[in-house]
């Protein structure tokens, strides 16, 4: 039996030294064939090779063969890559419109409390100059990269104010000096209570330090009365795999297994647990998911349906199950490499099974059951994997027009609200706030030009261009010309009739220039009957 035993481990290792000497070989072989190429290329190619072009594009279509995460980041694109991964940069805190290039920058929106906040700066001011230099000419990322700096350093902008100030009059055009600061976008966008029972977290993303500020709101919100959570993680694209552990840590007992990763390497294999005492593991929880929730918003809403510590409701989640690492490359380059996929406490992957053929919001497509295989909560029931986190209640939110979604998209609704805050010098509180003005909206939306199309009249033209190229319209043209005149629609009729969808988008535009994003939250909340339906649904854990 000893004899047997080390024959087979003999032809083992032969087997897997032959695998590797293979993949080996074959690593070598387009290495050679790839420098052939350049070499060839080199002496031969009729014009001067754009060097730098080239081999950044042939990266880029390296790591996109393997995964959609796997990304090559240069020394030039760090800042931009830091900021992605801590949500901070140096600035002064206000989001520009810039809509005309030889115009001048308009503050959209200041953040809170930021330094563009605290010097002044209000939506609608014109900023004509940034560190004396003319803003006329300069394109809008451009203009960023001017007012963006090290933290604790100046910038001096040339402001014409939108209204009158204590020293200056609507029109002026003054001098304003603005300390720039580390700015981090909030992770944590609204804490509150949406009744006497219920609280309510809106998290946008996983970084730094944010599982402390879950923690921090969880206190806030039971001294106010709360009997139960929500915890929204709609589009909530994930972040630090620590910081999910960290949520899930409040509401599971101690040394309880939340995510495991498992990569090609036993290196790559780890376990992570709860290491703390939680805050309360009684208290009933609602987590809101949809198609945009993915990683670290999947490992939390895996981890308490798993453990039959939440009830999940919404659509089913992105699908996205991958690790990744950060690995240093030469020239101060970063390469993001996945390294493992993790595995929530039943041992479901909720990567989808195929990365790259996804729905046109990049959430998972059907996939039969067939193809999946069924886990067990701790309560016994069935959980499967496959893609993304299947919600305990499946709840859609509202579905917009066409229309609506091109009058967001190609800034219409931003517009008007610049246009309404330069007519306003103020609007009530937000609970109260109601936008009445909507035939104004309507005549000033109705000037612009935007695809105004409805979803039926756009497969309409699509249709008949195709018939078009078959050599068939000519033959079906009465019937055609009919079919268009029934979808016929003039832009102000269209508008009018999407009154009631239009609408909140319009009201969340303008309390946020009043009142900041906190207040564009609540104006959510107040249309919000996605979480309203699934409050309603019985709990599937208590």
């Amino acid at each position: 039996m000893k004899r047997i035993l080390l024959i087979a481990a003999a032809v083992a290792a032969l087997t897997t030294n032959a695998a590797a000497q293979s993949r080996n070989f074959t690593m070598g072989k387009w290495v050679e064939v790839q420098n052939a190429i350049r070499k060839e290329l080199s002496r031969s190619y009729v014009d001067t090779l754009p060097v730098s072009r080239m081999e950044r594009a042939a990266v880029d279509a390296l790591l996109e063969s393997l995964d959609p995460y796997t990304v090559y980041v240069p020394e030039e694109e760090q800042e931009d890559f830091q900021m992605m991964l801590t949500s901070s940069y140096g600035g002064i805190g206000a989001i520009i419109y810039k809509p005309d290039i030889n115009g001048n920058v308009i503050i959209n929106e200041p953040y809170a409390n930021s330094p563009a906040a605290r010097a002044g700066l209000q939506c609608g001011d014109e900023i004509e100059a940034i560190g004396g230099e003319s803003t006329h000419g300069l394109e809008s990322g451009q203009a960023t990269e001017k007012m963006r700096g090290k933290p604790g350093t100046d910038v001096v902008f040339r402001v014409k104010k939108l209204r009158d100030g204590a020293s200056w009059k609507a029109g002026e055009s003054i001098d304003v000096t603005v300390h720039r600061e580390r700015i981090v976008l909030p992770s944590v966008e609204y804490v509150g209570m949406l009744n006497e029972a219920d609280g309510y977290i809106l998290l946008s993303k996983f970084t730094d330090g944010v599982g402390q500020e879950i923690r921090n709101a969880y206190f806030q919100l039971k001294e106010q009365g709360m009997q139960r959570l929500v915890l929204d993680l709609r589009g909530n694209g994930g972040g630090l795999m620590g910081e999910a552990v960290d949520i899930v840590s409040l509401f599971v007992p101690k040394g309880s297994l939340v995510v495991s990763a498992r990569g090609r390497s036993n290196s790559s294999d780890m376990n992570y647990y709860t290491t703390v005492e939680p805050v309360d593991t009684q208290i009933p929880i609602l987590v809101m998911v949809d198609s945009g929730s993915a990683s670290a918003s999947e490992i939390v809403s895996g981890a308490l349906q798993d453990y039959d510590r939440a009830t999940i409701a919404g659509t089913r989640t992105y699908g996205k199950g991958l690790v990744q690492s950060i690995r240093p490359l030469p020239y101060d380059g970063q390469l993001k490499v996945t390294t493992a996929k993790y595995y929530t406490p039943s041992g479901r992957c909720v990567q989808a099974i195929d990365y790259f053929h996804r729905n046109q919001d990049g959430s998972v497509g059907h996939i039969p059951d067939s193809l999946t295989s069924a886990y067990q909560t701790a309560h016994g029931r069935t959980v499967r994997d496959g893609g993304g986190i299947t919600p305990d209640y499946e709840v859609h939110g509202r579905k917009y027009s066409r229309l609506t979604y091109s009058l967001v998209m190609n800034g219409i609704v931003e517009q008007y609200t610049l246009k309404y805050v330069r007519e306003h010098q103020s609007i009530p509180p937000v609970a109260d706030f109601r936008f009445a003005d909507f035939d104004d909206f309507v005549a000033f939306a109705k000037d612009k030009e935007f695809d105004y199309r409805s979803s039926a009249r756009a497969y309409f033209d699509e249709m008949r261009k195709t018939l078009e190229e078959d050599g068939l319209s000519q033959a079906m043209a009465p019937q055609l010309d009919a079919m268009q005149k029934a979808l016929e629609m003039d832009k102000e009729t269209f508008l009018r009739l999407k009154k009631d969808e239009i609408i909140p988008f319009i009201e969340e535009e303008i309390v946020v220039r009043y009142y900041f994003q906190k207040a564009g939250v609540e104006v959510r909340l107040r249309y919000d009957d996605q979480l309203r339906e699934s409050l309603a649904k019985p709990a599937v854990t208590w």
